[in-house]
């Protein structure tokens, strides 16, 4: 692997904030740098987003490329990957970070393509390791379904275009003592770029209750959950706890859970302080959304089901048994001591 060119994270804004998942890549990528001996940049694009490219070098990078433009200032797909491409081009770096998004899952193959070169998507993990006695940058992406990890490397084809599930990364820590340099890159926009389709206004919807990635507690019910009739006690049993529920795939196809609250490999990756699965055996696919979880409680009748290999605190029991006196238990722990 060469020393030389840099590592990009494609910075994502919303309205000028930056997104988690661009502070979450910067991690890495200072990592990924130190280790190669290589320059961290960042690439930004939108209007007047200034001060989020600020909060970019606070958070690590040591340039950041911003590209402004008032018919930048939302997502546009052919202006946005032709514009990268571009850069990209003339600056040449070697590795390229993109959160995988809603945005970056459509902006990714499209700079990729552009570009020539290959994409690693959905990667949980990155690192540099050893391949035939040669630094290689190792992608960590689950497959087969989530039963298996893979291991892919992209030896000859540069830059090496890679999408991060946003949630499975800690977040770059934030130091105003950083200093980096912003470099101002003059956009060239043009008008067949928003020939087909334009932006011209977001509406933001309401939150619907709590936020699954920001929640300390998460409670994630699973198709054994079908023996108590549905999700009510996975609800009670967050609110004991001041979490959120969430489900596995099972749960949403039966409807207990809506698609945004789907926990796994085609859902959401989170990293609570507490994690509880429910009646959900542990298969990759749907383990891989919790990973960075600092503590993984389970209840599972089965006690050779793969959730035991994880978690922190396991329980072997009939969830018609053990759920209600767990939530007992947590309610007598929160009633006032008599003195």
């Amino acid at each position: 692997m060469s020393n030389s060119g840099e590592i990009w994270v494609i910075g994502e804004q919303r309205r000028g904030r930056l997104e988690e998942v661009s502070l979450e890549l910067l991690s890495k990528g200072m990592a990924l740098s130190q280790r190669m001996g290589v320059t961290l940049s960042a690439v930004l694009l939108g209007d007047e987003v200034g001060e989020a490219a600020r909060e970019l070098v606070f958070h690590g990078a040591e340039k950041v490329y911003l590209l402004e433009h008032a018919r930048l200032r939302y997502y546009q797909s052919e202006a946005y990957a032709r514009l990268l491409a571009g850069v990209i081009k003339e600056r040449e770096p070697q590795i390229i970070l993109i959160g995988a998004t809603e945005i970056g899952k459509e902006l990714a193959p499209r700079v990729a393509a552009k570009l020539r070169t290959g994409l690693t998507a959905h990667c949980i993990d990155l690192y540099v390791g050893e391949v035939d006695a040669t630094p290689q940058l190792i992608h960590v992406v689950p497959g087969w379904g989530g039963n298996l990890v893979m291991h892919i490397i992209c030896p000859q084809r540069r830059p090496e275009v890679i999408t991060v599930k946003p949630g499975v990364l800690p977040k770059a820590v934030r130091a105003e003592k950083r200093k980096g340099k912003i470099i101002r890159v003059k956009p060239d926009v043009r008008d067949k770029d928003f020939s087909r389709i334009e932006t011209v206004e977001v509406v933001k919807e309401p939150p619907k209750g709590k936020s699954l990635e920001s929640a300390d507690v998460v409670v994630c019910g699973g198709w054994g959950m079908n023996a108590l009739g549905g999700f009510s006690k996975v609800q009670g049993l967050a609110d004991i706890l001041g979490g959120v529920v969430a489900g596995t795939r099972p749960a949403m196809d039966k409807g207990w859970v809506e698609e945004a609250r789907m926990i796994g490999q085609s859902g959401k990756t989170v990293s609570p302080e507490l994690f509880v699965s429910l009646g959900a055996s542990g298969a990759m696919h749907y383990t891989t959304g919790f990973m960075g979880s600092k503590v993984v409680l389970a209840v599972d009748r089965n006690p050779q089901a793969p959730i035991f290999q994880m978690a922190d605190i396991g329980i072997v029991g009939d969830l018609r048994e053990v759920l209600p006196c767990l939530i007992e238990e947590l309610k007598k722990e929160r009633m006032p001591r008599k003195s």
